[in-house]
């Protein structure tokens, strides 16, 4: 996990957060990705009065990427709000597979700083992907 992206992608997703729209939870996270090619995409959790219909931070720099033209994931960074590591959800876990390989670093950065490194195949062991329509 390369130090420079985490802080590059740390930088990049405490402002995301600040744009979050949240105001049921008023809990802000952003999130920022590095694709192979070095871009760098950022994205916040956008809450709806319709609850189930909200987005994590995750599924929105995820789109943001997508919608730039880019399929792939090196380094997904995920900014809490608070002193705690804010972890993906299941659903965002089963997005970012979408677009990583087991090895692919996730990092949860804690508003003071502290990093939890991990990857996306610990986080979603045996994760389904397109291959797996292919059986």
């Amino acid at each position: 996990m390369n130090k420079n992206n985490i802080e590059q992608l740390s930088a990049l997703a405490f402002n995301a957060q600040k744009n979050s729209h949240s105001p049921y939870s008023n809990f802000k996270v952003g999130a920022a990705v590095i694709t192979p090619t070095g871009e760098t995409f950022a994205g916040c959790n956008v809450e709806s009065a319709a609850f189930p219909l909200g987005q994590c931070a995750e599924a929105t720099a995820i789109g943001n990427m997508v919608s730039q033209g880019h399929k792939r994931i090196s380094h997904i960074v995920i900014a809490s709000p608070n002193e705690e590591f804010c972890f993906p959800c299941g659903g965002c876990r089963q997005k970012i597979a979408e677009f990583a390989t087991d090895d692919t670093p996730v990092t949860m950065v804690s508003k003071q700083g502290e990093t939890y490194n991990t990857t996306i195949g610990e986080l979603l062991p045996n994760a389904f992907r397109a291959h797996d329509l292919e059986k």
